[in-house]
């Protein structure tokens, strides 16, 4: 059974991931013009790590969440899967165009949304409800402006 610190832990990794990567990315690409959107994207899961490690700070070692106590480990990782939320086996050193590394970018940032909104349901608080939205939100805003950028490319 994992448990509500175990599942924000999970959280933190997800946006390590994205960071890493994103950063890794950056000094790959043979496009230069595509290194200021792996920064800005890397610098955004930075800021959800520290909201994420905050947060588990403040929760502490207090009781789990009745809801996540229901939810066992193998539904988790049956939702989640081996490979989800991972990029980092990504070759950016062949990606030359904006348009592959947005596609790739735009499907992390979806299943990193897909992964809150299902955390969102087994949280009661309504202030970490208030919190998660806000990166939820920052997500989708990701969704949005690579979609853009996907039919500007």
């Amino acid at each position: 059974m994992f448990t509500f610190r175990e599942i924000i832990d999970l959280a933190i990794r997800i946006e390590q991931n994205g960071e890493k990567t994103y950063r890794k990315a950056q000094n790959e690409v043979l496009n230069p013009l595509l290194t200021p959107t792996l920064k800005r994207l890397a610098d955004d899961e930075k800021e959800h790590i520290k909201w994420f490690e905050e947060f588990r700070d403040r929760v502490g070692g207090q009781a789990v969440q009745s809801g996540l106590e229901e939810m066992g480990k193998s539904l988790l990782q049956g939702v989640l899967g081996d490979q989800a939320f991972s990029i980092q086996e990504a070759d950016f050193s062949k990606i030359d165009d904006l348009q592959t590394l947005l596609e790739l970018s735009l499907e992390f940032e979806k299943d990193t949304i897909l992964f809150y909104e299902m955390l969102s349901a087994f949280v009661t608080d309504q202030n970490t409800i208030k919190q998660l939205e806000i990166i939820i939100q920052e997500e989708k805003n990701h969704v949005r402006i690579l979609g853009e950028w996907l039919n500007k490319a």
